[in-house]
């Protein structure tokens, strides 16, 4: 049976769940995105949290994914970051960030570039920033390894549990004051108990390296890679726009 994986960025790297049709995957955390791909089969479904496709100018919104899912998740829809353009995302590696004022820095430039790129013109948000490094290992990969874009997608946990809620906005968020809120995680896993993950994956201990968010939203993810596998996934848009590369704008649940 083709492999599928969930995989969500953390502290350590990025957490996967990996299944081969079991409903209790394996949760492992990997410091690099391309040990998952030798990790798993070079046919298996990979969904991921993370931004793929960066466009050369942005509009109101950010990417045009963005646009079209956030009203679909109400009160959570301040999870989806707008992401701004291509040279925004690698501009700022030229500026070192290996201490706070580094950081800081490199956020400035990023945010400029951004505003040049992008009508009418908007900076970087903090959150939105803490993700570049990521996104650029995951572009890279995909820019370099083209098989690769044919099975590896982004998706969006907030999305996806919209979508295992009937298509309904969740009533609690994850995190309160940056600190994970217990009553958002419970109402997340009932959600992903009812799609028929085992109790010992929904509530295991997260590994080491990642949060217990953190690897909920991996099973989040898990569910659209499945839905993909399945030929039911749901995308925004279909079909989706392409980046300069070539490599889809789209986010699927």
């Amino acid at each position: 049976m083709t492999m599928v994986a969930g995989v969500d960025g953390c502290r350590g790297g990025w957490v996967a769940a990996i299944s081969d049709g079991d409903v209790t995957p394996d949760i492992r955390v990997f410091r690099r995105f391309s040990q998952i791909i030798e990790a798993v089969p070079g046919d298996t479904v990979i969904a991921v949290d993370m931004p793929i496709g960066l466009p050369a100018h942005c509009g109101a919104g950010g990417r045009g994914p963005e646009k079209l899912v956030r009203p679909l998740l109400g009160m959570r829809q301040s999870s989806v970051f707008s992401i701004p353009s291509r040279s925004a995302v690698y501009g700022s590696v030229q500026v070192s960030a290996a201490d706070d004022d580094g950081w800081l820095a490199a956020h400035k430039k990023a945010s400029a570039i951004a505003r040049e790129t992008s009508n009418p013109p908007r900076g970087v948000s903090i959150q939105a920033f803490g993700l570049f490094a990521k996104i650029r290992e995951l572009d890279t990969l995909l820019r370099e390894n083209t098989l690769l874009r044919e099975r590896v997608f982004e998706s969006h946990p907030e999305l996806c549990f919209w979508r295992l809620n009937g298509q309904a906005p969740l009533s609690e968020p994850k995190k309160v004051k940056n600190k994970v809120f217990e009553p958002g995680l419970a109402e997340r896993r009932r959600l992903l108990l009812a799609s028929g993950l085992a109790e010992t994956a929904v509530n295991s201990a997260p590994p080491v390296g990642a949060a217990p968010d953190d690897v909920l939203d991996a099973l989040a993810v898990l569910s659209a890679a499945c839905n993909r596998l399945a030929g039911k996934a749901v995308v925004f848009p279909d079909p989706p726009l392409r980046d300069g590369f070539g490599l889809p704008i789209a986010i699927a649940c």
